[in-house]
């Protein structure tokens, strides 16, 4: 019986040689428009699908392997009377291999440069149909998505058979495929037709292992394109915690004016300052907590030069992050073999979603993006706040974002010089607040507040003055926002509410 293989590819990477290596298993081949002129280009003998069918190719190639000579030759069950008798009733053949990849929809979709009209046309109809029914069949059909697959399943045919094992594989990794292709189509759809979502679909390949989760007894993987964002330079692998870490390090720097560094442990940071070089950047941010950032995580905003490269050099920090580094830079942080240095390639999207599982479902909800300038601040105490204050106000709010609530964050001359996070009470924030800014000799007095929530009693606020704090930034909102005020009026301290609240759990 004449053995039949399909092709019909996008990506016609090895594709020569894979359908030269089944005619050599005694395969005919079938093949599609630009697909056959390929291997006929290049001496491999084929049957065009429409001479194969008795059907042209129409509508610009939409319509070509939609037939019932081809289904049914993919989809008949060998080993069934009635199947064979109805094959050969309707002069079917039956298909052995199906090679098909898709039209690149997933490099389309996210491209600026082409019009919607073009995305559309790059929706693979029949291939998916291919796919999906040689899988379905997988006890008799063998089919194939990716060259990748192409050199091992030549060595198991040349072997002797195609095992059922491997089949069962090829049809799950079809399937997978397929997936993968619809659901970017239904978010791209979901997204350019203004519909409401009816479902989450969560699209991300599987990138690598990880060395092991939060905690050495915990498995972990990593999804998606986190690549797309950093260029990995120098330093062992990323673990779990590394990543988190990282993440957190670079969303605090990207929400800071130009020549700002932040340094973070577990989430939190430890020292985050604005200056007027990246050096100095560094160095008021190191000095908010030189212990706490041992074998920290620090993100820059800018280039990373050799005078700060040798000040990095001076104590452990696991990753150094950057939009860019200085070759001799480079040449210097190398000098540690294990740390890990990333270049920061874009910017985080400012609309992602914030996805957290829970037992049986998700909960999602939109990344806080919110930022503050003055024209948010609503002055409510006696005293008002200075050009100096509301620059300090503004960054103080920026770094209160990114630690974990409640959470205290005092400031002055755009460097942190105490943080509270974590509690389960705003008055012991502040407490840990003061109490980190005296044990790194920083002076407060002078110095400027922000809190991510309300005080919900004047307890916190006062615990603020007594440290010499004269201005402070929080939500407002509370039921006893009047109790606060006049605390900060008594103490002579100028407070602003914003109406924004910067919860982060």
């Amino acid at each position: 019986m004449t053995k039949f293989a399909l092709i019909s590819v996008s990506d016609k990477t090895g594709i020569v040689d894979f359908a030269k290596q089944l005619i050599v298993q005694n395969y005919k081949i079938l093949a599609t428009g630009k697909t056959a002129k390929l291997l006929a280009d290049n001496s491999v003998n084929c049957i065009e699908i429409s001479d194969f069918t008795g059907f042209p190719e129409i509508f610009d190639g939409r319509v070509k392997t939609l037939q019932p000579t081809i289904f049914g030759g993919i989809l008949m069950r060998r080993d069934i009377e009635k199947d064979i008798k109805q094959a050969g009733e309707n002069s079917i053949q039956p298909i052995d291999i199906v090679c098909v990849n898709l039209y690149p929809f997933p490099e389309v979709v996210s491209r600026t440069d082409i019009s919607n009209e073009v995305k559309i046309e790059n929706i693979d109809i029949g291939g998916p149909s291919l796919i999906r029914a040689a899988a379905k069949n997988y006890k008799y059909v063998s089919v194939l998505t990716n060259p990748l697959q192409y050199n091992d399943f030549i060595a198991e045919l040349s072997n002797g058979a195609i095992t059922e094992s491997t089949r069962k594989k090829l049809a799950y990794d079809a399937f997978d495929y397929t997936s993968y292709y619809d659901t970017l189509i239904a978010n791209y759809l979901e997204e350019e037709f203004s519909q409401s979502p009816k479902s989450i679909r969560l699209n991300y390949r599987f990138a690598s292992r990880l060395r092991y989760g939060e905690n050495p007894h915990q498995n972990a993987e990593l999804y998606g394109e986190l690549n797309s964002y950093f260029d990995f330079i120098h330093g062992k692998e990323l673990s779990y915690n590394n990543i988190i870490d990282l993440i957190a390090a670079v969303e605090l720097v990207d929400d800071l004016e130009k020549h700002s560094c932040a340094i973070i442990k577990h989430t939190n940071p430890c020292g985050a300052a604005t200056s007027d070089s990246t050096f100095n950047a560094y160095l008021n941010a190191l000095s908010t907590d030189p212990m706490s950032a041992f074998g920290g995580i620090v993100a820059f905003n800018t280039e990373v030069d050799l005078d700060t490269a040798k000040k990095l050099n001076e104590i452990f920090l696991e990753i150094i992050v950057a939009p860019s580094f200085s070759k001799d830079a480079i040449n210097e942080l190398k000098i540690k073999k294990n740390r890990r240095l990333l270049r920061q390639k874009k910017s985080f999207s400012l609309n992602n979603k914030i996805i957290k599982s829970i037992p049986a479902g998700l909960l999602v909800q939109d990344k806080d993006s919110s930022k503050i300038g003055t024209e948010n601040f609503k002055l409510v105490t006696e005293r008002a706040i200075s050009k100096t204050d509301e620059k300090d106000l503004i960054f103080a709010w920026a770094v209160c974002k990114h630690a974990k609530s409640n959470t205290i964050i005092f400031a002055k001359d755009q460097k942190v010089l105490g943080v509270g996070a974590g509690q389960m009470s705003r008055v012991d924030s502040a407490r840990i607040a003061v109490r980190k800014a005296s044990e790194n000799k920083h002076k407060l007095d002078g110095a400027v507040a922000a809190s991510d929530a309300f005080f919900p009693f004047a307890d916190g606020l006062i615990e603020i003055a007594k440290a010499g704090i004269k201005a402070v930034v929080q939500p407002g909102g509370s039921v006893r926002d009047s109790e606060v005020i006049d605390a900060a009026n008594k103490n002579g301290i100028a407070m602003v509410f914003t109406g924004i609240r910067n919860f982060k759990h």
